[in-house]
């Protein structure tokens, strides 16, 4: 997890650097391995030696962050307080934005299987603060003398939602940068979105915070980063979409491409091969096995 500063290097050092300053991001902590999201998948990432906990957030009625993919309770993989599994037609009704973190915490997040990852444990758990997260990996850190993770943190936001299921997108960015800056992480704060004002609201408030562009759309490189306005620090789109004229470009621009979500070790090597900068991945152990064996 260390980068080598030493520009005196031999080969083998520069390979040893390589793969140090490789990025391996435990996507929604390890969705493969523990429920998604949760203090027990962010535990096991930072076990792994994860170079950055990948993760998610949305707000609650009395302003809170609250680590979630999704600003509601989504079904099957939700119980809701009373023990009754949410269902698709009443996920909705669960808006953690209409809900206190009190509240938000007695939902079970972690008990119910989930087929698309059949080597998942599942176990009752919730949905954690943003700082309970940051506090375990400092803690972590501290205790095993390791360096502490960056943290990916992606602001989920709809415009078409606001006020509904989350803030503003001003409200939501202040929200962010006032918790990167209390929690004193700026130097390990990457900020990405799929939302472009939001991205561009953090960087007219803090220019000097890490952001990345996420993409999941087939127009060119240059199209998407001319929508936005300025050059990301990280091009991140879906794997499958990616061609090497995408990283020849963007590293020409100084700007790093980590595609996301890769979980077969075939597409890691196939992205290593292409030349990227780090991998998203639900199961970080496989990746860790690949780049650093």
């Amino acid at each position: 997890m260390c980068q080598n500063k030493n520009t005196n290097t031999t080969p083998a050092e520069t390979t040893e650097s390589a793969i140090n300053t490789f990025d391996i991001e435990g996507h929604r902590g390890c969705r493969g391995l523990y429920p998604e999201n949760t203090l027990p998948a962010f535990q096991k990432a930072l076990e792994l030696q994860v170079n950055t906990l990948e993760l998610d957030l949305a707000v609650s009625a009395d302003k809170q962050l609250v680590v979630s993919h999704e600003p509601y309770f989504r079904s099957g993989l939700s119980i809701d307080p009373d023990g009754n599994p949410v269902t698709k037609e009443d996920e909705l009704n669960h808006n953690i934005y209409k809900m206190d973190y009190e509240t938000v915490m007695k939902y079970d997040v972690g008990s119910l299987s989930d087929e698309r990852y059949p080597e998942r444990e599942n176990l009752r758990t919730f949905k954690p603060l943003f700082t309970d997260v940051v506090n375990k990996a400092q803690h972590y850190a501290f205790t095993f003398q390791v360096e502490e993770p960056d943290y990916n943190i992606e602001i989920k936001r709809n415009p078409e939602y606001d006020e509904k299921f989350h803030p503003t997108g001003m409200e939501f960015a202040s929200l962010v940068l006032d918790k990167v800056k209390e929690l004193n992480i700026q130097n390990n704060t990457i900020i990405q979105s799929f939302d472009i004002e939001s991205l561009q609201i953090v960087k007219a408030k803090n220019p000097d915070i890490r952001l990345a562009l996420l993409i999941e759309n087939q127009k060119s490189v240059a199209d998407n980063i001319t929508a936005l306005g300025f050059k990301p620090d990280i091009y991140s789109c879906y794997f499958k979409l990616l061609k090497a004229e995408d990283i020849t470009y963007c590293h020409n621009k100084g700007i790093k491409v980590i595609p996301w979500t890769v979980n077969e070790i075939s597409d890691m090597q196939a992205m290593v091969d292409l030349g990227v900068d780090g991998l998203i991945s639900d199961y970080p152990d496989r990746a860790i096995s690949l780049i650093r064996k």
